[in-house]
């Protein structure tokens, strides 16, 4: 999100409460504004629609539907993005900017294709087995499909720094489907859930087209180069895996507790677990606002240490990198601590709105009991997240790597231990993997403290690797240098001598 810290510097650079006010909602805007906008489109859907005067079977197909869209989405497109975001900021860094369309064209085959390879046999299992209307199946999968070109569309328009508008075209895109679920379901008098799918569907469609044509008017030029992006997705296997097996984790309770008696089964399809579901959607709510403050506190003092440590690196003397690098660290720690303690009072504030009026609104309950717990181990993800952020920073791809599965298979096992448990514990997998993970990048990053300089300084070659003959070990020969000079002087006394003649 590089880019964010100067604009944020000119908003606080008052320190008035007003600007911090402005501040934070601009942070919003550039971050987590998309989710909101898809989830109040949503909200006044169902109450303009009635949704809930719907049959019950039909409102748990179209929230399973749009679970399962929303969910795996995420997951199918989590692996190659980070590659893909790598590849295109050493583009743009070198100023090759027509190499950037031949990364969109790859990656957005390979999303798409990827994606289809679990979407379409399940899309045939929900009509042959689960009996669902082949229209609506086809209608959920191009929802799925545009949501997954409007999340790969995203990535590039982060890099570009056009937040802005990523969060505008949701707003365009969302605005679109609003009205046009009213004109499907009172004109042409379709059914309440069809009318919101598929004015889902053309709303991310329509968000989809309008990233995609913002993204060419960047970068019109194509010079063709494909096998490089695939030269990435070789030397950077880690950034798949870690990406992957993030997203995973953050899901993977969830997918322990649709195998439990208390996971609901529709139609021999959709499986899910409506009150961990519920519990898990509202606790994430309740964090998100971390990566706001995170963003916004590393664009504005954190990179600017690791700017300079990194031209002291490149330019200054021996004392001038340790000197930066003991400043950059004392603010990593700094940053990580005030998240910690931002974050605390934001969940502690948001925690309590919801235990006082979301019990008003229907949910109550087993929902309530879950969510505290639930609540404190994505307090915990999210600081684990800003963890792995730093080991990117530095290029630790294999720390990050370490976390990401310590993180992944600690929620898996603790999430089975946990069904268990009551019903006030079944959050303890999501938080046991969660601290298993920040400790496991805490550790990692106070090695890199200690051992900054082999790290940066000694995983190079003087020479390039490359496959083929083996060069020749000699480097200098005096006898054959001698042969060269006499050759020069009988070369230019020929030389000489035809000049004299003519």
């Amino acid at each position: 999100m590089a880019g964010i810290g100067v604009k944020l510097n000119r908003i606080y650079r008052k320190n008035t409460i007003t600007t911090n006010i402005i501040g934070f909602f601009y942070s919003t805007v550039v971050t987590i504004a998309p989710v909101l906008v898809v989830i109040i489109n949503l909200m006044l859907m169902q109450k303009v629609l009635k949704f809930n005067t719907v049959r019950y079977i039909d409102r748990e197909i179209f929230s399973c539907t749009i679970l399962y869209i929303f969910i795996f989405s995420l997951l199918t497109t989590s692996p190659f993005n980070a590659v893909l975001s790598r590849y295109m900021s050493d583009v743009i860094f070198e100023e090759r900017f027509e190499d950037v369309q031949p990364c969109h064209r790859v990656g957005l085959m390979t999303n798409i294709c990827f994606s289809c390879l679990f979407a379409i046999p399940f899309c045939f299992w929900e009509h042959l087995v689960g009996g669902v209307p082949i229209y609506y199946v086809f209608t959920g999968y191009c929802c799925f499909v545009s949501l997954v070109i409007v999340f790969y569309n995203m990535l590039y328009l982060s890099i570009c720094k056009e937040y802005k508008l990523i969060s505008f075209y949701f707003f365009m895109g969302m605005a679109t489907a609003f009205l046009l679920s009213l004109f499907l379901r009172y004109v042409c008098k379709v059914s309440i859930t069809y009318s919101m799918l598929l004015a889902l569907t053309v709303g991310f469609f329509l968000t989809a087209v309008l990233e995609w044509a913002k993204i060419h008017q960047f970068f019109p030029d194509n010079s063709e180069e494909y096998r490089r992006v695939f030269e990435y997705f070789r030397k950077y296997w880690q950034l798949i895996l870690i990406n992957f097996l993030y997203t995973l984790g953050l899901f993977i309770h969830n997918f322990v507790f649709w195998g439990t008696d208390m996971a609901m089964h529709l139609l021999r399809t959709f499986v899910c677990n409506q009150p961990y579901d519920m519990a898990t959607c509202i606790a994430m709510f309740t964090n998100v606002s971390a990566s706001v403050i995170f963003i916004s506190r590393v664009e504005m003092y954190f990179h600017e240490r690791y700017r300079a440590y990194a031209d002291a690196v490149f330019g200054g003397r021996g004392i001038d990198i340790r000197n930066t690098r003991k400043r950059m660290f004392r603010q990593l720690g700094s940053e990580l601590m005030t998240l910690v303690r931002l974050q605390f009072i934001v969940s502690v504030f948001i925690y309590l709105i919801f235990v006082i009026f979301l019990p008003g609104m229907g949910y109550a309950g087993l929902v309530m009991r879950i969510y505290p717990m639930v609540a404190a181990g994505y307090f915990v993800l999210f600081l684990m997240y800003s963890e792995i952020i730093f080991l990117y920073y530095f290029e630790d791809l294999n720390g990050a790597l370490f976390t990401a599965v310590c993180f992944c298979l600690g929620t898996f096992l603790a999430s089975l231990a946990a069904v268990n448990l009551s019903h006030i514990f079944y959050g303890t997998g999501i938080w046991i993997g969660s601290v298993i993970g920040f400790t496991v990048a805490y550790l990692r990053l106070r090695w890199l403290e200690r051992n900054l300089d082999e790290h940066m300084f000694c995983r190079g070659n003087i020479m390039k690797q490359a496959k083929g003959i083996k060069p020749s070990p000699k480097v200098f020969d005096l006898r054959e240098q001698k042969k060269s000079e006499a050759s020069l002087e009988i070369e230019e006394h020929a030389t000489k001598e035809e000049e004299a003649k003519n």
